[in-house]
């Protein structure tokens, strides 16, 4: 075995066990958050979900998927108002910390007071703090580090997961 084969069979070994060994911390999200506050109203199965969402929204809230950048109407969302997750209508974010990121999703600085839920995330291999709503655990997206002041924080959200309500 010539020297090139060797590196590509060695790193080829390799990045299938470092790929491996993270799948087991990337598994679907089934409503974790809804059962560890014991609100068992949004302890839904994934087939009430199926029923209760359209086919995009569940592959995100309930699958952690995320949305197609600049697919969302709620990136062009300027009215007051709040955005609620899709699920179970919880309000997340005000629209006062709605911002333009220039990522393709809906971003806020700062989410309302105990409306969401994080973890750590390493679907990309590289550890990322996923969100999710704090009542019925449905998957809204990342936060990230380089979001403008006061907190400095871009919750990246997929539109999806959002329905936007706006104040009178």
């Amino acid at each position: 075995m010539n020297k090139i084969s060797l590196f590509l069979s060695r790193r080829l070994f390799l990045m299938t066990l470092f790929t491996s060994f993270f799948s087991l911390f990337s598994r679907p999200f089934t409503s974790i958050a809804a059962y560890q506050t014991g609100n068992n109203q949004w302890s839904l199965s994934k087939d009430e979900w199926r029923k209760r969402l359209s086919k995009e929204a569940y592959a995100v809230l309930i699958e952690e998927s995320t949305e197609r950048p600049l697919s969302s109407s709620l990136n062009d969302e300027k009215r007051n108002g709040f955005f609620h997750c899709a699920g179970c209508d919880q309000p997340l974010f005000s629209s006062e910390t709605k911002y333009e990121s220039g990522t393709g999703w809906p971003s806020f600085w700062q989410s309302l007071p105990n409306s969401i839920e994080t973890k750590v995330d390493f679907k990309l291999i590289v550890p990322r703090t996923e969100y999710h709503c704090s009542r019925c655990g449905g998957h809204q997206g990342h936060v990230f580090d380089d979001g403008p002041r006061p907190t400095g924080k871009r919750y990246c959200n997929n539109g999806v997961a959002l329905s936007f309500r706006p104040t009178v």
